[in-house]
């Protein structure tokens, strides 16, 4: 059997789902992808992305005073 290459975009459509026992799993590695997960569509069942809502998209810049 041969191996079909099948071109894919750069750009990738993501979903996420965890039971309620793994929400703080998935929580915990969107945080620490989150710079990765930046460029893609992310979809979310209703609990999951309001949860992954909070997580920020960036690191904010801080000016020193």
């Amino acid at each position: 059997m041969n191996a079909v290459k099948i071109p894919m975009g750069r750009d990738k459509k993501i979903a996420l789902v965890a039971h309620d026992n793994m929400k703080r799993d998935l929580l915990e590695w969107a945080t620490f992808n989150r710079d990765l997960l930046a460029h893609h569509v992310v979809y979310t069942t209703g609990t999951t992305g309001s949860i992954l809502e909070r997580v920020p998209r960036r690191e904010a810049a801080r000016s020193r005073d």
